[in-house]
C-alpha cells in the first residue's frame, strides 16, 4: 500500500465528502473505476468519513448530480489493452483509445480547471503533479501503452518567441517544463510498458536545430525502445489545420528488434472535411465581435499587411477549414472567424471548438445525447482546455495501427 502523508489529517476533519482533497478525490475515483491494490488507500480514507457504501453513495450524488460520467471505458476485464493517461487535458487519447476498446488506469493532469473537465466525461479526477513523487507511487506497475501529450510551449514557435522576448530560457533549459520530458521517460524506464505514444507541437522536430528532438529521440531509444515519428495534420479528420508531430515506441524486449510503426497503415477518410459541419446554427449574440475589436483587427491586418507580413484575422470559408485554434482563443477569436449576414464576425462557441477537435457534441456531431462531451467550465476555460487539444480521432487512427500490433503478439 501507498505511504499518504496526508493521511493522518483525515482524523481531524469533519465527516464530509466536501472536505476532501483533490489527491483524496483521485485515489478514491481511481479505485471505484479500476478497482487496482494500488488505490486500495481509498478504504482507508472512506472509513474515516463512515460506511463505506453511504460514502461511495455520497460520493457519487454530490460530484455527479446529473448521473454518471458519459465516457467510462469498457468494464474491468473487457478491455483488449489498458494504458495511462498523462498531462491528459481534457482527455483527448483517453476517448480515442477507450473507443479501441483500451481500458485507463491512471491518469494525471496538472492544470485544475482541465481536471474539472476530465472529471465530467470520465468520472475520474486526474492525479495532479506528474514530478511528484506522491503522485507516481500511485502509477500500476504494468499496463500497455503509455500515452500523452506532454506540454508544448518549450517547444513551440510561439512559446519560444516569447521566452526569448522575455529573456527566459526554452527547451530542455526551462525547469518547469522543459524537462517534464525526462519524468515521462523515467516513468517509462521504471514500468517497461509494451508502447508508448506521445504527441507534440510541429515544431519539436526542429527546435535548437533539431538537438532537442535528438534528446528526446536518443533518450526513448537508450531504454530499447523502437522510435518513429511523423508530423500529421489533423484536417484529414477535422476541419481544422493542425500539424503536430506524433511519436510511438514499442518495447524491444517484448515485439524484438526489428519492431516499427508503419505510419502508411493509417486510416485515412475519404471524404472532405468542412467547417460549417461543426457550425451552430444560433449561437448566442456574445460570441459576435463587438465593434471596437472588430475594428481593431481589421487596423492590425491591414497595417502587417502593408509591411508583407501575414499576421491578421482569419474568416472562414464554410466549405473550408479552419486555421489552428490556439489556447489563447479566447483573447479575441482572430484566427478562427464565422462570417455573419449583416452584422460582425464571430467567435466559435465552446461546442464548437470541442466538434472541431474531433469530440462528440451533441447535437452538432452525434446523436447520442448520453455520450455527449461535458463542458463543465468557463468558457474562457473550455477555449483554453480546447485550443491545448489533441485532434481525437487523428489520435484514434493511429491507435487502431497500435494496437494491432498487440494482436500479432
Amino acid at each position: 500500500m501507498n505511504e499518504y502523508p496526508v493521511l493522518k489529517d483525515i482524523k481531524q476533519k469533519k465527516n464530509s465528502i466536501s472536505n476532501l482533497d483533490q489527491l483524496e478525490r483521485a485515489i478514491i475515483t481511481h479505485h471505484v473505476s479500476t478497482k487496482l491494490s494500488v488505490y486500495e488507500l481509498s478504504e482507508e480514507i472512506i472509513s474515516k468519513l463512515g460506511e463505506a457504501n453511504s460514502v461511495y453513495q455520497a460520493i457519487q450524488e454530490q460530484l455527479f448530480p446529473n448521473g454518471s460520467a458519459p465516457f467510462h471505458g469498457p468494464k474491468i476485464g473487457d478491455e483488449d489493452f489498458t494504458f495511462i493517461d498523462l498531462f491528459a487535458g481534457i482527455g483527448g487519447f483517453r476517448m480515442a483509445l477507450q473507443s479501441l476498446n483500451g481500458r485507463c488506469v491512471f491518469s494525471s493532469e496538472y492544470d485544475k480547471y482541465a481536471q474539472q473537465t476530465y472529471f465530467a466525461n470520465y468520472g475520474e479526477v486526474p492525479f495532479g503533479d506528474i514530478t511528484s513523487d506522491v503522485v507516481k507511487s500511485f502509477i500500476p506497475e504494468t499496463f500497455d501503452i503509455l500515452c500523452g501529450g506532454f506540454p508544448c510551449q518549450p517547444f513551440s514557435i510561439a512559446g519560444v518567441s516569447k521566452k526569448i522576448s522575455l529573456g527566459r530560457l526554452h527547451g530542455f533549459d526551462d525547469i518547469k517544463q522543459g524537462n517534464l520530458f525526462f519524468h515521462l521517460a523515467e516513468i517509462i524506464a521504471k514500468h517497461r510498458p509494451k508502447a508508448f505514444f506521445l504527441e507534440n507541437v510541429k515544431n519539436l522536430v526542429s527546435h535548437d536545430k533539431g538537438n532537442t528532438f535528438n534528446v528526446i529521440k536518443e533518450t526513448l531509444l537508450k531504454l530499447n525502445y523502437s522510435f518513429d515519428y511523423k508530423v500529421l495534420d489533423g484536417k484529414y479528420f477535422v476541419p481544422q489545420h493542425r500539424e503536430r508531430t506524433i511519436i510511438v515506441g514499442f518495447n524491444k524486449e517484448y515485439f524484438g528488434e526489428d519492431v516499427n510503426f508503419d505510419f502508411s497503415l493509417l486510416t485515412i477518410p475519404d471524404e472532405k472535411q468542412r467547417v460549417d459541419s461543426i457550425l451552430q446554427p444560433d449561437p448566442d449574440p456574445k460570441f459576435t465581435l463587438s465593434d471596437k475589436l472588430w475594428n481593431y483587427l481589421q487596423e492590425y491586418a491591414k497595417k502587417h499587411k502593408e509591411k508583407g507580413n501575414g499576421f491578421g484575422f482569419g474568416l472562414i470559408k464554410p466549405d473550408g477549414i479552419t486555421r489552428t485554434i490556439s489556447a489563447r482563443y479566447n483573447k479575441d477569436g482572430s484566427e478562427i472567424l464565422i462570417p455573419q449576414d449583416g452584422k460582425n464576425p464571430r467567435r466559435l462557441t465552446p461546442q464548437e471548438c470541442a466538434a472541431l477537435q474531433g469530440y462528440p457534441l451533441f447535437p452538432i456531431n452525434t446523436k447520442d445525447m448520453h455520450h455527449s462531451f461535458v463542458i463543465p467550465v468557463s468558457d474562457t476555460q473550455a477555449y483554453k482546455q480546447f485550443g491545448n487539444s489533441v485532434v481525437m480521432p487523428l489520435i484514434a487512427a493511429v491507435g487502431k495501427v497500435l494496437v494491432q500490433k498487440f494482436e500479432k503478439i
